[in-house]
């Protein structure tokens, strides 16, 4: 065997050796890419329902008997008598 075959020998083995070792390397950054990706999903999904969660409970806090009810109780608004009112014309 001359020097030129064992140092092409070399060079494939080397070769080899890098191509598996980037294989391994890209297998396991893709499970890694895949875990993050799962874990943002669940994230995603659990804003989703905190998102209507906070919908459903704006719409509890925005009816017009709960608005009245605030403005009678906490700010002690009172609906004007008709003689109180005045209409304004632009």
């Amino acid at each position: 065997m001359s020097i030129a075959m064992k140092l092409a020998m070399i060079g494939l083995w080397g070769a080899l050796l890098a191509s598996a070792l980037a294989v391994v390397w890209s297998r396991h950054e893709t499970r890694r890419l895949f875990i993050e990706l799962q874990s943002l999903h669940a994230e995603r999904d659990a804003l989703d329902i905190e998102w209507g969660q906070l919908k459903l409970e704006q719409s509890a806090w925005s009816t017009h008997g709960r608005v009245e009810q605030t403005a009678r109780g906490s700010l002690h608004m009172v609906i004007p008598r008709p003689d109180e009112v005045r209409i304004v014309t632009p």
